[in-house]
Order: structure tokens, then sequence, then C-alpha cells
């Protein structure tokens, strides 16, 4: 069976998409058959960026290792039993579709609440939620004492997740490795960025995800997405230039990032 990547939080910006497109194509190009669904039917940032890609390697004619992305299935309501949600179903239906031909499914998912999303947390072998390193964000997972920094409890999203996880525990299966990705960190050790990573350590050990080094902000992220490209893509279309210390420092992050994961029968050669 496919192993199941679900890339997802409560809030937009946290950088989803580009963790999606980076941890996907990584994959790619380390000889796996990855399938990509993109559950933010309205922004549809990941399938745009996929979309992006295509173009990129019609237009100049290259050969880049890429995820397979997959449309929703529409589905005739007739079809529905009693009760059964249409989301439900049109999500069950495409992993159900494209499981057999995939190593990976890499499922990314709005930053906001929707059935989608929910269901989606249930199929996660692997969740990946990227967070700003702000308290803003952290938000999402425990409100905090602003004096004490004592975590007080969780909060919308780390509630969704246990969900999933009594859900998958319930029908017996394996409990989700959640990863909590932190992305824009500051260059320097800064008070906030020591006051962040002790609180997820105190949050970590209490309902139960690992923490990961993510991305830190880059300008050659927004000037990937126009063309469709990853970081392991410059060589590849020509732009050797651009390989810059600030590009071989995040190629180096991606690197980390995959080796975190700790994805099964992965090792990371590139």
């Amino acid at each position: 069976m496919a192993h199941i990547i679900v890339v997802g939080n409560e809030k937009g910006g946290a950088g989803k998409s580009t963790v999606s497109m980076h941890v996907a194509t990584a994959l790619a190009r380390l000889g796996f058959k990855v399938g990509v669904l993109d559950l933010d039917l309205r922004q549809r940032t990941f399938g745009r960026y996929m979309a992006n890609r295509a173009a990129t390697i019609a237009k100049e004619g290259v050969d880049l290792p890429s995820p397979v992305y997959h449309e929703l299935p529409e589905i005739d309501q007739a079809s529905l039993k009693p009760g059964e949600n249409p989301y439900d179903r049109r999500l069950s239906q495409a992993v159900a579709e494209i499981e057999p031909t995939c190593d990976f499914i890499l499922i990314d998912c709005p930053g906001s609440h929707t059935r989608l999303s929910q269901v989606a947390h249930t199929l996660a072998d692997t969740l990946i939620t990227p967070l700003n390193d702000s308290f803003v964000d952290f938000d999402l997972l425990a409100h905090i004492d602003s004096d004490s920094n004592k975590v007080l409890g969780p909060s919308v999203y780390a509630e969704m997740v246990w969900n999933a996880r009594q859900l998958r525990a319930q029908a017996g299966l394996k409990p989700i490795d959640w990863i909590v990705v932190r992305n824009r960190l500051g260059a320097q050790a800064m008070i906030n960025k020591k006051k962040m990573g002790d609180a997820l350590k105190n949050l970590s050990r209490r309902i139960g995800f690992r923490t990961a080094p993510g991305f830190n902000e880059r300008v050659i992220f927004r000037e990937l997405f126009p063309r469709g490209l990853t970081l392991l893509d410059l060589r590849d279309v020509g732009v050797v230039g651009q390989m810059n210390i600030s590009n071989v420092a995040a190629r180096q992050e991606l690197r980390d990032l995959m080796k975190e994961l700790k994805l099964p029968g992965v090792t990371v050669d590139f």
C-alpha cells in the first residue's frame, strides 16, 4: 500500500504548498512513484504549482522528475449511500484509484477547517504541519500563558489531529507520525526563537509530535512558484548561476527536512 503523507494545518501562509511541492518532487527524484492531491478546492495553490511545472517542462523541453497530479473525481450524487458525505466519497475514491500505482501519496490540505481536510488527516501515515516560527501560529496547536509561557491546553488543530488518531486506532491502523516543521526560522538566536523552541518541546511531549527545521525565508521560493520549479531543478533548467550561498543553504534545509521525516525506504542522496 502507498504511504500517505498529509501536509496540513488550519492557517494560511505557513508554507504548506512549498513544503508539499518540495517533498513530493524530492521523492520523485529519488525514484519513487508519487501521486499528489490538492484539497484546497478554492485557491488550489498546489494545483497551480503543478500546472506551472507542466508548462515549464513543455516550454523548455526538459525532463524533470515529477509527482503526478490528480484531480478529485466528480461523483454521481445518486450513487451515494444514505447519509454519506460526497466529499468523503470523492477523497476515498481518489486515493483508491491512484494507490495501486504509487509508492507515496501526498495530500495538501487547505489553510482552514474543511470536511476534506478532516478526513484526509485520518488517512495520514505521516502528517507534516508547517508552522511559522511565531506564537500566532503556535496558537493553532495550543493555548499558552503569556506571562509564564506555560502551555494551558491543546487548541483547535491539535484536537482535530487527536480525533484523527482516535479514529485510526479504532480502525486498527498504525499511529500517525506527526512532524511539526518550523518555517521561517530566524538566523539569530533571538528570544522569541528560544521561547518557541521551548514551548514546542514541552507541547510535543504532551500531545505527541516531533519537530523538524523547515525553510528560512528566502526570495528564491517566490521565484520558483511561477515556473513550477523546486530547489532541486535549478541545474536542470540551466540556472547554475543562481546557485548562490543562499540557495545552496536552502537545498541543505531540504535535505535535512527529508532526513527528519524518516519516510519508509527513503535514503536521501541528493
